[in-house]
């Protein structure tokens, strides 16, 4: 065991915790979630989820995914979807590619955390499209949070257009957050 470069790891892990989910501050959400508070929302929602679809799901596999979907982010810091029109096309994907590269490095450990996450942005996998529904209804539900908590009515954006889930039982959840807001 390489314990150098599993410390490595860990603290590129840890830096989510400092880093903002810009877009809530964007919006004027005081004391904003961190990525890692939102990684972990994604974690549990994909965990809960799982066991819901009709799909097999490999849990490993799915929780792996949740976890990782954010990391490059510690390096990148979390740009927010508004930002995005701004950059190239592909620019986005291309940085957190790398950001994600330097941080798995060519370990054994780090090709399967590379690996996981490579799926995860295909979306081709019953998997990696739970994680992508998960992700969108963290985000959804902490919207709901928000509006409830602070009365903040810049997040209406974030209802203008429905979303479309894969799976049917996030869709449900998603349209029962939509009905009660």
């Amino acid at each position: 065991m390489d314990v150098d470069r599993l410390l490595e790891l860990l603290l590129h892990g840890n830096q989510l915790k400092r880093t903002a989910r810009t877009g809530w501050v964007q919006r004027g959400v005081p004391l904003p979630e961190n990525v890692a508070a939102h990684t972990f929302g994604v974690v549990y929602a994909t965990l809960l989820l799982a066991d819901l679809v009709e799909q097999p799901i490999d849990m490993a596999a799915a929780l792996a995914m949740a976890a990782l979907h954010d990391l490059p982010e510690g390096l990148t810091t979390d740009i927010p979807t508004p930002a995005w029109r701004f950059l190239p096309s592909g620019a986005k994907t291309s940085a957190e590619r790398q950001a994600m590269e330097q941080i798995a490095g060519e370990t054994p450990t780090g090709r399967r955390l590379l690996a996981w996450w490579e799926e995860l942005l295909a979306n081709e996998t019953a998997e990696a499209q739970l994680v992508h529904d998960a992700d969108k209804l963290d985000q959804y539900l902490q919207a709901v949070v928000y509006e409830q908590q602070t009365g903040n009515r810049l997040l209406q954006e974030f209802w203008l257009v429905a979303h479309r889930f894969h799976y049917p039982q996030a869709q449900a959840v998603y349209d029962e957050l939509r009905r009660r807001r």
